[in-house]
């Protein structure tokens, strides 16, 4: 009988959490310009507002076209989906929560059949690690474009983890490549690798 009260009254309260709702995201400049994306609506993304995204590439997107570009925990995807729409040659997408990685997919999908963008189901970490290992060939040869927004409580409480991938891309990564690295005050930036070329 306790087990069976213990049961509703849990479902009772789950019914009272609010429950993510889908949103939309607009691409806000290049060839998609205007196009609007879908995303959850789950805490674990955390979508860029339009002009954010607007104020980021008003800053870096003069360097977007030709370059690979690679969305680490890409959560709604629209960076690297931006960052096609504005000139990159591809654009890697990588993100753990999975039901947020078929919604990428299929906004990839929306865009068009040639679009050269893709979404990996992982752990970043593990991710970079893994594409490390393989052969220099099978890496992209253009210039790329980095974007990194992990959680900012990675900083804090993973920050040898992030300093260390950072670490491992930068010295991967072909000559003229870019990094942009998004954390909160909290997060000193003096610990990025080769801190002094930033």
């Amino acid at each position: 009988m306790a087990q069976r009260k213990r049961g509703k009254s849990l479902k009772n309260w789950q019914s009272n959490q609010p429950q993510p709702t889908q949103g939309k995201l607009r691409i806000v400049g290049g060839t998609f310009r205007g196009r609007q994306i879908t995303y959850s609506g789950e805490l674990v993304t955390r979508p860029m507002k339009d002009n954010i995204r607007e104020a980021l590439f008003n800053l870096v997107g003069g360097w977007v076209k030709g370059k690979a570009v690679f969305d680490l925990f890409a959560g709604t995807g629209v960076i690297g989906l931006e960052s096609v729409s504005r000139g990159a040659v591809s654009a890697t997408m990588v993100e753990r929560h999975f039901p947020t990685v078929k919604i990428i997919e299929e906004n990839i999908a929306s865009l068009g059949e040639n679009l050269n963008a893709n979404v990996h189901a992982s752990d970043t970490f593990f991710w970079v690690r893994q594409f490390a290992k393989l052969p220099p060939d099978q890496r992209p040869a253009d210039p790329w474009m980095v974007f990194c927004c992990p959680p900012y409580d990675f900083f804090v409480q993973r920050t040898e983890d992030v300093v260390a991938m950072l670490e491992c891309m930068i010295q991967l990564a072909p000559q003229n490549s870019i990094f942009i690295v998004e954390s909160d005050k909290r997060f000193d930036h003096e610990q990025l690798p080769q801190s002094d070329a930033w």
